[in-house]
């Protein structure tokens, strides 16, 4: 999946372009800074100055093992639990206790599935490269958004100086003013 855009097939087979979608990866010093930037994106989603499609921290400790948090992209564990749920009510209402337990199992299977075979979020090879250029002893946050407000993103990430950006996709006046925002003097320490 392309991180600036991509394009939707419609039944016509006209390619409709959709909406370009901006992926930006911060370093913090620590995962609770990770985490507060996360709560300022939330709130900048609920002003509506961007719209958060998925949000993923990496968090690497001193001796260089990661643990990958993702908030939007579906879990199998959770998708499973869910999918069992709802088709073994179903199954009960129609089949009593047996339709139960074989609802269950098929909606566990079902939900497995689409939890491996839909990626709504950030792709997995992303999520590996913020993996692999996470430090130790500091947290990434990757953010993929669409409808950014570029200049109330700037704005934010001002309160967050000293963190590093890593990668983004966006153009080169916000991605220079981004670094102005956070200190960063050097724009070569950011992968464009």
């Amino acid at each position: 999946m392309n991180a600036n855009a991509s394009t939707i097939a419609t039944s016509s087979d006209h390619p409709v372009e959709s909406v370009p979608e901006t992926l930006v990866g911060i370093s913090f010093d620590d995962a609770f800074r990770a985490n507060e930037f996360l709560t300022a994106t939330k709130r900048m989603a609920a002003s509506q100055q961007l719209v958060l499609k998925d949000a993923v921290i990496v968090v690497r400790d001193a001796e260089g093992k990661t643990k990958v948090h993702e908030t939007v992209d579906p879990q199998p564990k959770r998708t499973a639990l869910s999918g069992a749920l709802w088709v073994s009510l179903i199954g009960l209402l129609v089949a009593g206790p047996v339709g139960w337990i074989a609802g269950a199992a098929v909606g566990a299977g079902a939900g497995v599935v689409t939890a491996k075979a839909i990626d709504l979020g950030i792709p997995d090879e992303w999520v590996e490269w913020f993996r692999s250029s996470t430090t130790p002893g500091t947290a990434t946050l990757a953010l993929l958004v669409t409808h950014l407000d570029r200049d109330a993103l700037v704005v934010e990430v001002e309160r967050f100086r000293g963190a590093r950006l890593v990668h983004t996709n966006l153009d080169d006046l916000t991605l220079a003013r981004m670094h102005q925002a956070l200190g960063q003097l050097d724009p070569a320490a950011v992968t464009a």
